[in-house]
């Protein structure tokens, strides 16, 4: 494909762009690591160039600094005010106090021993799509198990009733407009969004300081309360609502990329069922192949990326599904190969900003796929599959399969 970078990129834009974009990175890698499309942007698509950018801590995420330049409004949006405090949003200092916090849920230690609750929840809801499917009729894998399964994972850790977890996933799905906003129009639904899930955070706190319990929310309510501004409350609750979305979205993509991939190629999930392919390996190809998260974006300052001048103040969008394809580093890039020996997808970032939770997606994947696999080795399409009409976040609406 022989386009213009400014043509390829209007293509992104398109519902066909969206719903593959990997021949239209295919020509931005023809046109180098990085491109200028226009003044005061800079588009990196190479794995290389890309990874430097996300590790210089000179690179910021975009703040409200930016925010106050290029959307002077931007604290009447409720969205956007509570966006202020995510850890998606801010920098230095204040982002390392924030995270630190926060990445107490997050230890190794402690992602490890949620093992064997996680293997019980995907267990339980694998022998619902068994029941569900029984008579040889489609079960619709995103709702019966992509979403149910992470979202369970992330409302346990958080401490979440049980009774409150089903109405959270159109809420978040509104609120998720906000990271590839496009359309003005979007906006009521994305605020009311935020606007719902605060009021929600800020009665589950109150109940957690009247009775504390073992869980995330408890344990942060705790260091909010010392008094030393460690954590304010704000920041606290503002943060919460992130973590329920980052915590289930991009997981849930990856559960059903990764299927894909499967009923594509069944004897890719022969290979993960008998052992031949170990499952670690498989989940880190589906996660370079089809990356759940496709680009981030970050402020620049006076330097050199991939070959192009980066001014100060430039935004410098990181296309990580482009990174994860690019063939200076992957051979055949185009195809899954778990096996391959120059692996490390760049799809949870990299540098200060690095996904707090990829370790919980990663073992997620790990405990899910075997089972999936083992209980319905006869696991195919039912129709047609149906891709989120979103580029940033990659992933499928609906993946009809029949299990028997």
């Amino acid at each position: 494909m022989s386009m213009d970078p400014v043509d390829i990129l209007t293509a992104l834009g398109t519902r066909a762009g969206r719903a593959d974009p990997y021949p239209y990175y295919a020509a931005l890698h023809d046109a180098g690591e990085a491109v200028r499309p226009a003044p005061g942007m800079v588009i990196v698509v190479g794995y290389e160039a890309i990874n430097s950018v996300l590790r210089d801590p000179v690179f910021r995420a975009g703040d409200e600094a930016t925010w106050d330049k290029n959307f002077p409004a931007w604290q009447s949006q409720p969205v956007l005010a509570q966006g202020a405090d995510w850890l998606l949003n801010i920098n230095g200092a204040r982002h390392a106090r924030i995270r630190s916090l926060i990445a107490r849920a997050f230890t190794a230690r402690r992602v490890a021993g949620l093992e064997p609750a996680i293997a019980v929840m995907a267990e339980g809801l694998l022998d619902e799509m068994a029941d569900r499917g029984a008579d040889g009729s489609a079960v619709e894998f995103m709702q019966e198990f992509a979403y149910r399964l992470p979202v369970t994972v992330i409302c346990e850790l958080l401490g979440i009733p049980e009774a409150d977890r089903d109405d959270f996933r159109p809420i978040a799905r509104d609120l998720t407009g906000i990271f590839e906003f496009s359309d003005p129009e979007s906006m009521p639904a994305i605020n009311a969004a935020a606007v719902e899930l605060l009021a929600y955070f800020t009665g589950l706190a109150a109940q957690r300081r009247a009775e504390p319990r073992d869980d995330l929310v408890s344990d942060l309510l705790a260091v909010s309360e010392t008094g030393d501004g460690r954590l304010t409350d704000a920041e606290l609750l503002h943060n919460l609502t992130l973590l329920l979305v980052a915590g289930f979205e991009t997981t849930t993509n990856l559960l059903g990329n990764g299927l894909q991939v499967v009923l594509t190629w069944p004897a890719i999930g022969d290979a993960v069922r008998n052992g031949s392919v170990p499952v670690a390996a498989f989940v880190e190809e589906a996660l370079r192949y089809d990356s759940p998260v496709q680009l981030t974006s970050r402020i620049g300052y006076e330097t050199k990326v991939g070959g192009v001048a980066v001014a100060d103040g430039d935004e410098v969008m990181t296309v990580l599904g482009a990174g994860n394809r690019d063939p200076r580093r992957f051979a055949e890039p185009d195809t899954f190969n778990p096996l391959r020996p120059d692996g490390g997808p760049l799809s949870f970032g990299g540098g200060a900003h690095f996904c707090i939770g990829a370790a919980l997606a990663r073992l997620e994947a790990a405990v899910a796929f075997p089972r999936l696999l083992r209980k319905f080795p006869q696991i195919a399409p039912a129709g047609e599959p149906v891709r989120r009409d979103t580029l940033l976040l990659r992933g499928f609406d609906s993946l009809p399969v029949t299990v028997r």
